[in-house]
């Protein structure tokens, strides 16, 4: 176990609309007492204020070479705008690797919807791992495009060779694929993922009342939940090669606290369509169909709209802050509790009162009281 830092250094992968309300929310929340829109305001005895952002990574010409404050607010990023006097970080967005980060329909959108791809030099991963021990880096944020296996791979060697915490925001399966779980248990580095949950978005909705479902003995017989919203996040998404993980992700995240798995013609959730003048605003429409006692049927229909990207930051100065704690106390590997009740593909998948209760006890260290895991089943101990 390791002395607890007074501050955490944080570096980000992908400057875009979550990477923007993050920075945003961290300046908002900067000096103040109150923990109105936080889940924790000091969450193992770090305050949003002791997040430093130190490094960052994108690869839109607009953004690479300025500040981070800077660049939260450069197209195409379209996220509503809490915090318009970011201060200045000290850390200039860097060159990223490209690989499978933009998709190839990207080029045809209208000029402030395009990625502007950099002309600077894509980096090595010794570059990488080099900038990461030279910030200092504590927890590395993964923002990068749904999609991005091969982009999310190469940043997530770059953390196992720095030894620097990962934190998976998006559904590209690491912290739940066994084969890089082990890596990461091996290499001594926590990772907390994958595909965060937002604080009240679609899928954590959808999750409560399937559960509720189950709970009050209603049968379950199909379901679905469709979402619509005008940022790149799903305009990256039009190309449907890209959604295959999402999907997975997503659906998982409602069967598995329905009482009995839907075939799968019986339940269909998904990003569904890209509307421009939404920007960062997505609508969820849901409809849930059932059977009560005796069998008469049910149904219930709800639609939900929110700021996509503000409606995560929040989940996400937890878990780099639940990150943090678990490298503090030398853990390494998947960081169980944390993963299940901040993410939607988690390693371990719980009901989200039980993964509630079980975060509650790693952040304070004690046995949950539904004798939910604490820690990695197979943590392994820094030496």
């Amino acid at each position: 176990m390791t002395d607890q830092r007074s501050t955490i250094n944080v570096a980000i992968i992908g400057v875009g609309n979550c990477a923007s309300s993050l920075v945003q929310g961290l300046a908002h929340y900067s000096g103040r007492n109150d923990a109105a829109g936080l889940m924790h305001h000091t969450l193992g005895g770090y305050r949003p204020d002791d997040i430093r952002i130190v490094a960052a990574w994108d690869i839109d010409a607009r953004k690479v070479g300025s500040d981070v404050a800077r660049a939260i607010f450069a197209p195409p990023n379209c996220t509503t705008v809490f915090a318009p006097d970011v201060p200045d970080t000290g850390a200039v967005v860097r060159m990223g690797r490209v690989l499978d980060g933009v998709a190839d329909h990207m080029a045809d959108q209208p000029a402030e919807r395009t990625f502007v791809t950099s002309d600077a030099a894509e980096p090595t991963r010794a570059d990488v791992v080099a900038a990461l021990r030279e910030a200092r880096v504590d927890v590395l944020v993964n923002y990068l495009p749904v999609g991005s296996q091969k982009a999310t791979e190469f940043y997530a060697e770059c953390a196992l060779e720095a030894g620097v915490a990962f934190v998976n925001n998006i559904p590209v399966f690491i912290a739940s694929d066994p084969v890089w779980a082990k890596r990461f248990s091996k290499a001594g580095v926590p990772i907390i993922g994958d595909d965060i949950k937002a604080q009240m978005g679609a899928t954590i909705v959808h999750r409560v009342l399937t559960d509720l479902f189950h709970k009050r003995g209603v049968k379950l017989c199909r379901t679905y939940q469709l979402n619509t919203g005008g940022n790149t996040d799903f305009l990256n998404m039009a190309n449907r090669r890209r959604l295959e993980s999402k999907k997975i992700s997503k659906t998982e995240a409602v069967q598995s606290v329905a009482a009995e798995r839907l075939a799968d013609e019986n339940i269909h959730i998904g990003p569904s369509d890209y509307v421009a003048w939404q920007n960062d605003n997505k609508v969820c429409f849901l409809r849930m169909e059932g059977e009560l006692f005796g069998g008469v049927p049910m149904n219930l229909e709800l639609r939900l709209s929110v700021e996509d990207s503000p409606n995560s930051a929040g989940v996400a100065i937890d878990m780099i802050r639940c990150a943090a704690i678990a490298r503090d106390r030398g853990l390494a590997g998947p960081v169980l509790a944390p993963s299940a009740y901040f993410c939607k593909h988690p390693p371990r998948q719980m009901t989200d009162d039980a993964a509630h209760d079980a975060v509650e006890a790693f952040i304070a260290k004690a046995p949950a009281a539904s004798g939910a895991l604490l820690e990695p089943a197979d943590a392994v101990t820094g030496s």
